[in-house]
Formats: C-alpha cells, structure tokens, sequence
C-alpha cells in the first residue's frame, strides 16, 4: 500500500532571505538569530573589537554564553563604520539585504552609514529594523537602556516584587531582551510578506519599553478596572510548595480542579464549605488555604505527589534547574549539539519553537570574530 503524500514541505522558512544584522547585546542580535533559524542568511557586521556580547560574562576563546547563543549560524564580517570605506562597505552589503537589523540609539546606525532613508533609496524592498530602549522620540529617546535598565524603568521589576516583603526585584533571565526579540523578528518576517506581496519595504521602529508595557497589557487593565485594589491571584490555594526532596508549583484552574485536589489530599472539610466551592470564596482564605496545603505536601516526596496529581489531573510543575532539561526523555529533543569539527563542539543550542525543517550542522556554529570577512565581502565585490 502506499503511503499519502504529505501535503508540507520542510524547505526552511525563511530561505533566500539575507539579512544584514549590524545589531549588538542580546536583543538585536537574538532577533537576527530567530531569522537564521528560519533558513534566512544573516551577515553580522562586528566593529573590530568585536560585538559587546562578546565580553559579557566569562568568555572562552572570543566567545561568552550569550554571544554563542545569540549568533550561532552567522558569517561573521569585520568592518570599521568610523572609516569611510568601512561605511561605504555596509552600504553596499545593504543594496543586497532584505533585512537590516539594528538596536542602538537613535541617531547611532545613521553615524554609521546606516540611516534607513538613505539605504531604503538604492533598495526600496529594504525591511529596515530598529530597536531602541525608549524609542525614537521623548525626554528620554536619547539614553542608553539595557535589559536591566528597562526591567525597572518598564514595570518589570514591579511585578516580580517580593511577596512577602514587596521588595521589587529582577526577573532572573534577559526577559526584556528576549521578548523584544521576538516582537522584533515577527514584524520582520510580516514586513517581508508585505514586501512579496506590494514590492515596498517599510521601516519598523520598536523600543523595549513598548515591549515592557505588551508584556503588562493584562495588569495594566486590572488596574484600570480595580483602581488602587491589591495584586491577587486567579484563585487558591496555588503557589511554590516545598516537599520531602524539593518544590513544586500547585495551579488550580478552576472550581473542579479544586474539588479534585481536596480529594487527594483527604480534605473532606474543604469539599463540605460552601464558602471554599466557588474562586472569589477561595481568594479571601488563600493565605490560610495554602498554609495547610503546605504542611500537607511537606512529608512526601516529589514522586509520590507527582503521580497522584498526574492520576488526578492537577495541574502542578516540579521545579527544576535548566540543565535538567537536557536529560529529561519530555525536553531532551529540545536541544541540538554543536557540530565536532567546531571551535567549540556539543554545546547545547535550543531548537527555534516551530521548526519545521531539519538544522544543517552550520546554523549552530558560533562564528569567530571576522571569520567571514573576506569571503563575504569578495563575493559582493568588495575585495
């Protein structure tokens, strides 16, 4: 018998797309390395000490962990924007680019032969990306912004304050980075099917304090609804639980959910309160609710509540490091190696969400600074 067609194809996304990333840090650059992901060819332009990724944090070889993973799969090209030749360089290069990707101040790119008016001239199919901390304009425009920065100034900070002290605090990963980011590469790859469909570019303008207040819209609203009410959770008990060997988070979902959980845990008096049947019952005994839960889940260890919830659909989630997910059989997958005959093999990179072609070994090497120089800028004629 044979086999159906399948109707899909796994020709990488983006393929045939070139994009000139000029962009440094976290948030540019991890924007560039979403569309390589997708199949695009992004060329990183790198002044000759190098993108500032390079020294954050401990480094190895030219390299630091978020250099690595924020350039992977990039031909890494060494041009000096200060000398003419060097501006002159990346203007050429852009005449070929469908996407320009940059994230300095305003005014920054132009200094460097890259305002997007000029390049848009000689190549008016041109997606031009800019990113900026506070945006192009306002008392602010002018200041530098990073992920930390923006965490305060946009709310972040604020909403991971202390529970129990109210102390605002940073959220543990690059968020206003990364989530810029990905607001970044889906405007561009809606820019590009604007550009396959009317033949016109179009430059897009982001800050990631726009970003910051995206990421809020839901809290923003509370507040608009409920002015000067306190923060409060969906419902109860839910929260972070120690246990016999470690912790886990406990979500309940809604009135049924509870209902199941008091009879996993032998709370028959929890299931006779009418005042506990309903969320908005709940919420004003959350505190009390969650201390007994607590001395409750405390005497057994992660594996005995883990089946017991399973068996009785709760929703729950042990708490674990980030490298546990390398062994774990649910998120091993998750990862791809770095190739041996690199300068730095079996590191593990992520795969792009939604993949749905397969990786070729190149997308996952981490360029060296100027490995791709020459070669690029023979093939466009530069050399």
């Amino acid at each position: 018998m044979s086999s159906t067609p399948h109707p899909f194809d796994d020709e990488p996304l983006l393929a045939g797309i070139t994009v000139l990333d000029i962009s440094q840090g976290v948030a540019g650059p991890y924007c560039g390395l979403l569309l390589r992901q997708q199949g695009a060819r992004v060329i990183k332009i790198e002044p000759p000490g190098g993108d500032w990724s390079r020294q954050m944090g401990k480094s190895r070889d030219g390299q630091t962990a978020i250099s690595v993973a924020c350039n992977a799969g990039k031909h890494s090209v060494v041009l000096d924007t200060r000398a003419p030749e060097g501006r002159a360089a990346l203007q050429a290069l852009a005449l070929h680019a469908d996407v320009v990707l940059q994230n300095f101040r305003p005014g920054v790119a132009a200094r460097m032969g890259a305002d997007p008016v000029q390049l848009a001239a000689g190549n008016p199919r041109l997606v031009y990306v800019s990113i900026s901390g506070y945006g192009s304009e306002g008392p602010m425009a002018g200041l530098p912004a990073l992920d930390t920065t923006m965490q305060a100034y946009g709310g972040l900070m604020h909403t991971n304050r202390d529970p129990a002290t109210g102390q605002p605090r940073r959220i543990g990963l690059l968020l206003a980075d990364l989530a810029t980011a990905l607001y970044a590469a889906q405007c561009a790859t809606a820019a590009l099917l604007r550009v396959a469909r009317t033949g016109r570019g179009q430059h897009l303008e982001l800050s990631m304090l726009q970003v910051c207040a995206a990421l809020q819209s839901y809290l923003v609203i509370e507040g608009a609804l409920f002015p000067g009410a306190k923060a409060s959770p969906f419902n109860a008990p839910t929260g972070l639980f120690p246990v016999a060997d470690g912790m886990l988070y406990l979500s309940m979902l809604d009135d049924a959910m509870f209902a199941r959980l008091c009879k996993t845990m032998g709370f028959d008096d929890w299931l006779q309160d009418p005042a506990l049947r309903s969320s908005a019952g709940r919420l004003p005994q959350a505190q009390h609710l969650s201390a007994r839960l607590a001395q409750a889940l405390l005497h057994q260890p992660l594996a005995h509540w883990e089946r017991l919830f399973k068996h009785n659909d709760i929703l729950f989630g042990r708490v674990r490091h980030p490298f546990e997910l390398l062994d774990d059989p649910q998120s091993a997958d998750l990862f791809q190696r770095t190739p041996d005959h690199c300068a730095w093999p079996g590191l593990p990179l992520p795969r792009l969400p939604g993949q749905t072609h397969a990786t070729d070994a190149q997308a996952l090497v981490p360029p060296a600074l100027g490995e791709h120089t020459q070669a690029v800028l023979r093939e466009f004629g530069l050399r």
